[in-house]
């Protein structure tokens, strides 16, 4: 039944959305960082999602976009996914549901944001979390 991990994926949202709302993950140390930064001193392509959730959470798209903004504008592209994992599709979107579904594009994306996002000059360094 496809209801159930729609469900599941909801309540989790909802939770991170709550916690989120409820927590500055730019003041104190309550959340915990990213592992590969941790590691490596390197962004990986999510470094900085949990304060542009929060940025976006509180209405400020500017501070998101500064945080990560392959996250804010892949969100939509996300929730469509989401949606269409649990049977919506809108009549004459199964091309571009076949698009998104090709690994390769994404395999190209993320790796080269990475890359992008850790290089130090203008305008690449303004991709690192700011």
């Amino acid at each position: 039944m496809r209801a159930w991990p729609t469900l599941l994926l909801g309540v989790a949202a909802a939770t991170i959305a709550l916690v989120l709302w409820r927590i500055d993950p730019n003041i104190g140390h309550v959340l915990p960082p990213c592992p590969f930064h941790a590691l490596t001193d390197l962004y990986c392509p999510g470094c900085g999602s949990t304060r542009a959730l929060h940025a976006l959470l509180h209405g400020d798209v500017v501070q998101a976009m500064a945080m990560n903004p392959l996250l804010v504008l892949a969100l939509p592209v996300l929730a469509a996914m989401a949606l269409n994992a649990a049977g919506w599709m809108p009549q004459g979107s199964e091309p571009i549901w076949r698009l998104l579904a090709r690994p390769k594009p994404w395999l190209w994306l993320l790796p080269g944001y990475m890359l992008l996002r850790n290089l130090p000059w203008a305008p690449f360094a303004w991709l690192a979390p700011g």
